[in-house]
């Protein structure tokens, strides 16, 4: 049986954290949270995991990831720059903001065949969510537009160092995603109430139990040919725009609109935690050395 991929988005280059957080040492013996998902991964039976970084600390980032787990399950790395879109656009040379976690999907569609999850590097997910993600990519075989994701809490998902972007869901009662909308400055009011921005502006209330994506998908490999057609077309539209990005959620909505893809919403039993701001890394650390303690993980973690 062919093994899923695992696609970590590691690109990011955490303007608010103040620094490549995706290498920061964060475990008892100096892990990242990247290296607990990879972890995770390769417990749950992942074959292959690609890495989407940017040239400028590829050489870093790649000795470190070698040095770690080369030997323990198949490796890749996908660069992802402003220049890489379609000839028949031009950049805008005053751009510098990334193209958004749609495009990083993109630039990894050489390296990947298989059924393949998709997650960021700063954010730890929990073993059971990538079991649970496994054993979904596992079922749809060859099947075209079966989507997934995994879905958590959103009173789970806040950050007490300032506020936070999130995919906001709607599904249907058979377990579908419906939408997905990305909301912006989430947080949790004097009131205990979770407040965020919509794609309109608007402030709106979230509710503490409603699904939000952390950027935790399951995806067929045709996504990427679709999701090449929908990238034009955003560039078409917003190619001058020195703030527009190409989110993951952009792609799935229109793919479920269009009636060609479906996406089960996959609940998990795990709490998420994931590093934004520099203030969030002692708490991180703390979690991720109880469940250290527990027994959940060994320290080191690669031997």
């Amino acid at each position: 049986m062919t093994k899923p991929s695992l696609l970590i988005l590691a690109a990011g280059m955490g303007s608010r954290y103040g620094g490549l957080k995706q290498l920061d040492s964060i475990g008892p013996a100096g892990e990242t949270i990247m290296d607990y998902s990879v972890y995770d991964a390769i417990q749950a039976g992942f074959g292959k995991v690609v890495f989407v970084i940017r040239d400028s600390f590829r050489k870093e980032f790649e000795q470190k990831i070698n040095k770690r787990y080369r030997n323990l399950i198949e490796i890749k790395f996908a660069p992802q720059e402003l220049t890489m879109i379609p000839d028949q656009f031009f950049l805008n040379s005053e751009r510098v903001k990334p193209w958004g976690t749609g495009h990083a999907v993109l630039v990894a569609a050489k390296y990947i065949d298989t059924p393949f999850a998709v997650i960021n590097a700063d954010d730890y997910y929990g073993q059971e969510s990538f079991k649970i993600m496994a054993n979904y990519l596992n079922s749809i075989k060859s099947k075209k537009g079966a989507f997934s994701m995994v879905g958590f809490k959103a009173g789970n998902t806040l950050s007490e160092a300032g506020t936070v972007s999130r995919g906001v869901c709607t599904c249907d009662n058979n377990g579908f995603l419906t939408s997905v909308e990305e909301h912006h400055k989430i947080e949790r009011t004097s009131t205990k109430v979770i407040y965020g921005e919509n794609s309109k502006g608007e402030a709106v209330e979230i509710p503490e139990n409603t699904f939000v994506s952390m950027n935790m998908w399951g995806f067929t490999p045709d996504l990427f040919n679709e999701g090449e057609k929908l990238f034009e077309q955003f560039l078409k539209e917003n190619a001058t725009n020195n703030k527009s990005e190409f989110y993951i959620p952009f792609i799935v909505n229109i793919l479920l609109e269009k009636g060609y893809a479906k996406c089960r919403v996959l609940s998990t039993p795990d709490l998420w935690f994931g590093i934004t701001y520099k203030q969030d890394k002692e708490f991180v650390a703390s979690k991720i050395n109880t469940l250290s303690q527990k027994g959940l993980y060994p320290t080191p973690l690669f031997q």
